[in-house]
């Protein structure tokens, strides 16, 4: 099995991950203000369970803590999931401190 290749695509407004140059799943991301919005997650099924959606998430989140002018307001629950699981990232959601 790859590793999942995430890129940030502008133009859909969302982060792809690729496995050997096949769409395997995106995350969508949108602006809220001061903050962007992260409401859906989608994995295609014949990827399920290899850390795609985990990739996309984390690619996702780094990217915006790198920017560090945005927090998040995760929508989608799988990203609430996962940031109930990697309490490193919770400071990047609106409202925590």
């Amino acid at each position: 099995m790859s590793e999942p290749d995430v890129t940030k695509n502008e133009q859909e407004s969302r982060y792809e991950a690729r496995i050997d140059g096949q769409l395997a799943g995106f995350l969508q991301y949108r602006s809220a203000g001061d903050a962007i919005e992260l409401p859906h997650t989608e994995v295609d099924p014949q990827f399920g369970g290899q850390g795609v959606g985990s990739a996309l998430v984390r690619y996702g989140l780094d990217e915006i803590r790198a920017q560090g002018e945005h927090k998040i307001i995760p929508t989608c629950p799988f990203v609430k999931g996962w940031l109930d699981k990697h309490p490193d990232y919770q400071d990047l959601e609106a409202g925590q401190a």
